[in-house]
C-alpha cells in the first residue's frame, strides 16, 4: 500500500513539515530516516545560508563604509580647525592694520592715508586669493 501523508511538527523547533511515508522499507521507502522524507528542508537551509552570507557581505561593506566616513569626518574637522586658526590670525592682523589706519586718519597726512588704504586693500586681496587657491 503506497500512502504518503503530510505531517507538520507542533513545536517551535519543528516549523518545517515532513512527508510521512507509510510504505514499509521493503516496498521502496528510503531506509535510515524512519519513514520520513525531507520536504525541502535542506533547500530552505541552503537558501537561508546563502541569504545569511549575502547579508554578512552587505553588513561588512556598510561597516567599512562607515569607518571610512568616520575617518573622513575626523580629517574634515581637523582641516576646519586649522582654517579657523588661520582666519583668527588674519582677523588679528586686519584689526591691527585698521587700528593703525585710525591713528593715521587723526593726523593731516591724507596722502599717506591713501597709500595705507591701498596697501591694506592689496594685502586683503592677496590673502583672499591665497586662501581661495588652497
Amino acid at each position: 500500500m503506497n500512502m504518503i501523508t503530510y505531517v507538520r511538527g507542533s513545536s517551535d523547533s519543528q516549523q518545517h513539515g515532513f512527508i510521512k511515508d507509510k510504505r514499509s522499507p521493503g516496498e521502496g521507502a528510503p531506509a535510515g530516516n524512519y519513514g520520513y522524507t525531507s520536504s525541502g528542508y535542506s533547500v530552505y537551509e541552503e537558501e537561508n545560508d546563502r541569504l545569511t552570507e549575502s547579508l554578512r557581505t552587505k553588513v561588512s561593506a556598510i561597516k567599512s563604509l562607515s569607518i571610512e566616513i568616520g575617518t573622513e569626518v575626523k580629517n574634515q574637522n581637523k582641516m576646519l580647525s586649522e582654517m579657523e586658526n588661520d582666519f583668527d590670525s588674519t582677523g588679528g592682523l586686519l584689526g591691527a592694520t585698521m587700528g593703525r589706519l585710525r591713528t593715521l586718519s587723526r593726523g593731516s597726512q591724507t596722502k599717506l592715508l591713501c597709500y595705507m588704504m591701498l596697501f591694506s586693500l592689496f594685502v586683503f586681496f592677496v590673502i583672499y586669493w591665497i586662501i581661495k587657491l588652497r
